[in-house]
């Protein structure tokens, strides 16, 4: 079967794993790409999996198995296989995709390691497969907003890029994410540290050092909670990125101070709080919106009046799976490779070591 060649039908995806990941952010995603259809689903949990086969287009029915074996015995049925389960599956799984020849997108973080990332990187080129790691963060409305301003030298030269992707939650939910277990890949600085490295070097090109603090703050807690990375890039931008589960009072998410104006920026895309509520992006209604009082604002200080109110663009994080269906059906570059995410997953490496001691 020649996967590039199915414009005639849908193309099948199969889904690993219906968590988080899997049920909140990718399969109301890809049910709702035009050109995608969800076709089955991995899980083993009966209340995940009834709810799993509801999760496709409205009037079909989602297939359920209940391992990854089910699903790779029957690969020839999908054209692509998405990998949503815990992190330290993700290396394992993918390998197994590509070697059945299948397209494959995965949940960040792609590795624990940019070796594992570019190991997986060289085998997807070899086979001429698609390999795009999920870093749907790319297209949340305040980076777009940003990026968008960025092209028009709204700020003039870039000083400083900062960006706090903080919570409060001064009490554990408990599960794999909060594990000490290094083989789990979980804690805050591979879990939303992922998201604020990746649009930090997407911005503002490689980095050339990292400095990084890391603590566990919380009683009982086992993986870091509370981490601060700052990346000096080849571009001469410094990025100081804070994660933190026990920020009482936010900080602002961006403040980008340039040399004619900065940018400060409150709150997150309201695009996960949607898919969390059960909202659904539907192809031509209104997606990612944010009210007027929550947009960002230009501008400096002085002289008074300088300050302005700038639209936030609209979140669209159905761009990422539109831009898969297109990598797939015309042989377009994928919205987010491999090796960008080995570059990132290289600056959580060395901010983990620095902040060991190493």
């Amino acid at each position: 079967m020649n996967r590039m060649d199915t414009t005639a039908t849908p193309l099948r995806v199969g889904l690993l794993g219906f968590g988080l990941a899997g049920s909140v952010f990718h399969a109301p995603l890809i049910a709702g790409t035009p050109g995608l259809v969800l076709d089955t689903v991995v899980t083993s949990d009966p209340e995940r999996r009834k709810r799993a086969r509801e999760a496709g287009a409205p009037g079909g029915e989602v297939r359920t198995v209940a391992s990854a074996d089910e699903l790779f015995a029957d690969a020839d049925r999908l054209d692509l296989v998405v990998v949503a389960t815990p992190n330290r599956t993700h290396v394992p799984l993918t390998h197994r995709a590509l070697d059945a020849g299948l397209p494959v997108v995965v949940d960040k973080p792609l590795a624990p390691t940019g070796a594992e990332a570019r190991e997986l990187a060289a085998k997807a080129e070899s086979r001429g497969l698609l390999l795009a790691p999920f870093q749907n963060r790319r297209w949340d409305n305040d980076f777009l907003t940003l990026r968008s301003l960025l092209a028009e030298d709204a700020l003039g030269e870039v000083f400083r890029f900062e960006s706090r992707f903080e919570r409060w939650r001064p009490r554990l939910k408990g599960g794999w994410r909060e594990s000490g277990d290094p083989e789990e890949v979980g804690g805050l600085l591979y879990d939303l540290g992922s998201h604020v490295v990746d649009q930090a070097l997407t911005l503002f090109g490689p980095a050339a050092s990292v400095y990084a603090e890391s603590d566990v703050r919380r009683a009982g807690a086992a993986a870091d909670d509370d981490t601060f990375i700052a990346i000096t890039h080849e571009s001469g931008v410094r990025s100081h990125l804070w994660m933190s589960a026990t920020a009482a009072q936010l900080g602002p998410r961006f403040r980008v101070l340039g040399s004619r104006a900065a940018y400060v920026k409150y709150g997150l895309d309201p695009q996960e709080s949607a898919l969390r509520g059960g909202g659904r992006p539907v192809e031509g209604a209104p997606w990612g919106v944010e009210p007027e009082d929550a947009w960002g604002t230009l501008g400096a200080q002085d002289p008074p009046g300088a300050l302005r109110t700038v639209p936030t663009l609209d979140g669209d994080y159905p761009a990422f799976y539109d831009a898969v269906a297109g990598a797939l059906r015309e042989g377009t570059p994928p919205p987010v490779t491999a090796h960008e995410a080995a570059a990132a997953l290289q600056v959580l490496e060395t901010a983990r070591s620095f902040a060991r001691g190493g």
